[in-house]
């Protein structure tokens, strides 16, 4: 019996409405009362991630911005971190903004941002449904540079850099990759998100990257929760669909990629299951956990 299920947010548990469906949820709750210890792993702030653990009872430990955080919710404090350092994002911050291109910087807690565009307009938009203490905490600022510049302790996750121009994107991919000691990640494909404005829905498209400290990935962030535990990896399930799970779904007993997912993913996952807008997650337990 696999004791330790990780799921991915975005595209994974998460619709393309930023939800979880109530079925997926039941699924979930069950097998937590059952002793399966469920982790989300995620890119999102730790605010964000631990609401929705939250709801679905998987109140131990998650996994933020990546792998760069494990948060013990319990212990409500980080138990594991690789954070980048203010000189590494400062460099990303000068490198985008010469470039006039958009990105936003994710600590702890909060996202911060010059604008609400893409993936902040996303959260801009799920924070209209969810109640104030479960919102994801958007820092919009004037001059991101001179607030990193003059801030004392702050940790940074991750940096996620946004455009809908392939040839700007790809062009500002080379310029981030001449930085010391970050990982700038491979995404493939667009970002398709929909945002429900009234009766209307309003698809939002954009090519992304997402920069982190060097060796951060969401596997050893596993790694050190499956030590913690006492779990070898052969009773351990990953679930996602792009290219910041390829690591966790190699190094799992069982390895699940969405029917949205990437062909890579595809391709190193034991079993593909449905989409994030056919609850695929939901068919997952439904059929190996909770059977």
């Amino acid at each position: 019996m696999y004791k330790l299920v990780a799921i991915d947010l975005d595209g994974t548990l998460l619709n393309s409405y930023g939800e979880v469906t109530e079925n997926t949820k039941e699924e979930i709750k069950k097998a937590v009362q059952n002793g399966v210890e469920v982790v989300l792993a995620s890119g999102r702030p730790v605010s964000s991630v631990e609401d929705l653990a939250n709801d679905l009872n998987a109140n131990h430990y998650l996994i933020s911005g990546n792998g760069a955080i494990v948060y013990d919710m319990h212990k409500e404090q980080v138990v594991y971190d690789r954070f980048l350092s203010k000189e590494q994002v400062l460099n990303i911050v000068k490198i985008c903004e010469e470039n006039s291109i958009y990105y936003n910087i994710y600590n702890e807690n909060e996202v911060l941002t010059k604008s609400l565009n893409y993936n902040t307009l996303f959260y801009h938009s799920e924070n209209t449904h969810k109640q104030e203490e479960k919102r994801t905490n958007i820092n919009i600022l004037t001059d991101v540079y001179e607030y990193i510049l003059r801030s004392n302790n702050q940790k940074y996750l991750k940096v996620t850099v946004c455009d809908q121009s392939q040839i700007i994107f790809n062009s500002i991919i080379k310029k981030l990759r001449t930085i010391d000691d970050i990982e700038v990640l491979d995404v493939e494909h667009m970002s398709r998100k929909v945002i429900k404005s009234g009766t209307e829905e309003v698809l939002v498209e954009y090519c992304y990257t997402e920069i982190t400290n060097k060796n951060v990935n969401k596997w050893t962030a596993l790694e050190f929760i499956m030590k913690d535990m006492g779990i070898d990896k052969e009773k351990v399930v990953a679930i996602g669909d792009n290219i910041n799970d390829k690591e966790m779904i190699e190094g799992a007993g069982m390895g699940v990629a969405m029917g949205n997912s990437i062909e890579e993913i595809k391709k190193i996952a034991g079993i593909t299951v449905g989409t994030n807008n056919e609850e695929g997650v939901c068919e997952f337990f439904k059929k190996y956990i909770n059977k």
